[in-house]
């Protein structure tokens, strides 16, 4: 028995005497422990200077924010110094004494999006509309005046151009027609004036139209949060690429209720390149007004279905008024293309250039009646007063 008790002895003394060893040469290889009140604590050692991988978006983050910027309106709004400055009998007694009119500055502020390295800038119509100065805020502290190009106020969009040289960051196109319900979007802008924002969510619905924000509609809807400011800034992918241009959002107070729609990329950069060539978009009229053919329509011109548009209106003198179409034709089929509903009608005709004649097939009183336009330029819309 004594010969156990001295070989435990031995045992005790070597181990306590290789821990003092330990803690006085190499106290890293030793747990934390607390010692006179101090925690010893040790990081775990990993790649790229001690930083853990990230698990999130901030890469896709990252490569979008510099090519993100801020957008600062001013306008001048003529109101009337007086309320009687039109009756005649208040300018007989008090003559020209007063001024017409008077002259306040209104601002507001929106985003836009670099998208190339010389400056040019896609941002929405309604952010610069009567825009008398535009002050332009890039993500790295820069400023610049920027000027129109052009704008689109039928799917509001527009472009203006910075001068900073060649070297802007500038973001990069994604494929609009391969984004899924459900994919995972950030939306990068400036709500409220508050800075450079980056909000998360997925895309809610694809398609989007008949909504009345504007006359051409497919929209992306997205449940990322979009607020007033955000107008025109990027809505990209986990990648980084540009899928939409944050366009507007339904909310009766104007903030973010999880309801957003933006522009969709492939729209954007057609409008875009339309603008920068010409300054304008081109699009293809014949002059009719149409309106959706429901069931009781249908029934009610003896059709045996609801495919095509009814033709409410035609312009006079417009190309539909002299190729004789007229108001209660049911309009079916454009050139090769059938008409399913008044989106498909105006997209398709807005599509051809001016001066092309093309074939419209129509239904009048049950018989198929074809005629020939010859496509005019499509008006720019009047600004709303």
């Amino acid at each position: 028995m004594r010969k156990y008790w001295l070989l435990f002895a031995q045992a005790t003394t070597i181990g306590l005497a290789a821990l003092f060893i330990i803690e006085t040469l190499r106290p890293s290889l030793l747990p934390n422990v607390s010692r006179n009140g101090v925690v010893t604590l040790y990081e775990n050692a990993t790649e790229n200077g001690g930083q853990l991988p990230s698990t999130g978006f901030s890469a896709a983050a990252q490569k979008v924010m510099p090519a993100v910027v801020n957008i600062y309106t001013s306008s001048e709004i003529k109101t009337p110094a007086a309320p009687f400055m039109d009756d005649p009998r208040f300018r007989f007694f008090f003559g020209d004494q007063f001024d017409d009119n008077t002259t306040q500055q209104s601002s507001s502020l929106g985003s836009g999006v670099i998208v190339s390295h010389d400056g040019y800038i896609l941002t929405n119509h309604h952010v610069i509309e009567s825009a008398d100065q535009i002050e332009v805020a890039l993500a790295d502290g820069r400023s610049a005046k920027g000027r129109i190009i052009g704008s689109d106020p039928e799917t509001d969009l527009a472009v203006i151009k910075i001068d900073l040289g060649n070297n802007l960051p500038a973001i990069t196109f994604g494929h609009a027609e391969q984004t899924r319900v459900g994919d995972i979007v950030l939306a990068i802008g400036n709500p409220f004036g508050v800075g450079q924002t980056v909000t998360m969510g997925i895309v809610s619905a694809l398609k989007r139209n008949h909504l009345g924000l504007n006359t051409f509609e497919n929209f992306i809807q997205t449940d990322a949060a979009i607020n007033p400011g955000n107008s025109g800034g990027a809505l990209v992918d986990v990648n980084g690429n540009l899928i939409g241009i944050n366009s507007a959002i339904y909310s009766p107070n104007g903030g973010s209720l999880g309801i957003g729609f933006a522009i969709p990329v492939s729209t954007a950069k057609k409008i875009m390149e339309q603008i920068i060539q010409n300054g304008s978009v081109i699009r293809g009229w014949i002059g009719v007004a149409v309106q959706e053919l429901t069931p009781e329509l249908a029934e009610s011109f003896k059709l045996g279905n609801t495919q095509g548009v009814l033709i409410s209106e035609v312009v006079r003198g417009g190309p539909a008024d002299k190729a004789g179409i007229r108001a209660g034709d049911i309009l079916t089929m454009v050139g090769d293309k059938a008409v399913a509903d008044s989106n498909t009608m105006l997209e398709t005709i807005s599509a051809l250039p001016p001066g092309k004649v093309v074939v419209l097939k129509l239904q009048r009183n049950q018989v198929e009646v074809v005629v020939q336009v010859k496509v005019g330029k499509r008006p720019r819309p009047k600004p709303q007063e």
